[in-house]
């Protein structure tokens, strides 16, 4: 019983196969799990009396196989053609180092003629190929509206085709913010998130260098118009927070500045441009 719960466990883990990589697809590993799981229990002797819940078990997973081997047929072969798509774009880079003579002089003319060479070449059956079909769609739509944008990688060095390495930075930063304020937000980021990513360094020393290079006048200039520009969304906090406060504050302020304003105006010589 304990073997057959094992078997159980092997058959759930394949119907429920689930992955967030790209070119990982969890229902075609399930589904390849599954048929190797049905071909192991068709060697169950038949003979045997112990063996009749491995043999019902056989023919429910061979029904399932066999249910959705078109289905499958379909879906690896939209998978076949994605890879296909992956390796017309180099990606991911890991795969196609720079340092190979052909990958060093490739160009965004090249990619662009390949990738029209495969639109052309990929015709599948649209009504019987759902699949394929969903594939055939999206790849023309996005290739038809982002196509040009994302060959600069190729002609730029030193561009990354995407942005998953910074968004892992600032997922490490906002894990390292919440272990240090204990809060699981992460709003502080917002404010000073740019600086952690700009000033990398092992040391203060080596921080302080890296500061150095900015003068300090545009750092100033840099400082007053973010401040002008967080003032907005530091009133709304503040009116959030203490409605009656903030009001009382600007109420005083406006008359401050108008008492200003007078006693400015009464000073001016006669016949002065006010």
């Amino acid at each position: 019983m304990e073997l057959e719960a094992q078997i159980r466990v092997a058959i759930r883990d394949a119907v429920n196969r689930r992955s967030r990589k790209p070119f990982y697809w969890g229902g075609l590993r399930g589904y390849d799990q599954l048929h190797d799981i049905v071909q192991v229990l068709r060697s169950v002797p038949a003979e045997e009396s112990e063996t009749d819940y491995l043999r019902r078990l056989a023919m429910q997973v061979d029904r399932a196989v066999e249910k959705n081997r078109i289905m499958v047929e379909d879906v690896r072969a939209a998978h076949t053609w994605l890879r296909r798509i992956a390796e017309c774009l180099r990606y991911p880079p890991s795969s196609f180092p720079a340092s190979d003579s052909s990958e060093a002089s490739l160009t965004s003319e090249q990619v662009r003629r390949e990738m029209e060479g495969l639109l052309q070449e990929f015709q599948p059956d649209l009504k019987r190929r759902p699949a394929q079909a969903a594939l055939y769609d999206a790849w023309h739509r996005v290739w038809e509206n982002c196509g040009p944008e994302w060959l600069h990688c190729y002609d730029i060095p030193g561009l990354p085709p995407d942005n998953l390495a910074l968004e892992s930075l600032f997922g490490r930063l906002r894990c390292h913010q919440r272990r240090i304020s204990g809060r699981k937000s992460t709003r502080e980021l917002r404010d000073f998130g740019q600086y952690q990513v700009l000033f990398l360094a092992e040391s203060e020393e080596e921080l302080l260098q890296q500061i150095r290079h900015v003068p300090l006048a545009e750092y100033q200039d840099r400082r007053r118009r973010l401040a002008e520009a967080e003032a907005p969304r530091q009133f709304l906090h503040r009116l959030h927070r203490d409605p009656l406060g903030t009001m009382r504050r600007l109420v005083d302020q406006h008359t401050a500045r108008r008492a200003l304003l007078a006693s400015s105006a009464s000073r001016s010589p006669p016949g002065s441009d006010s």
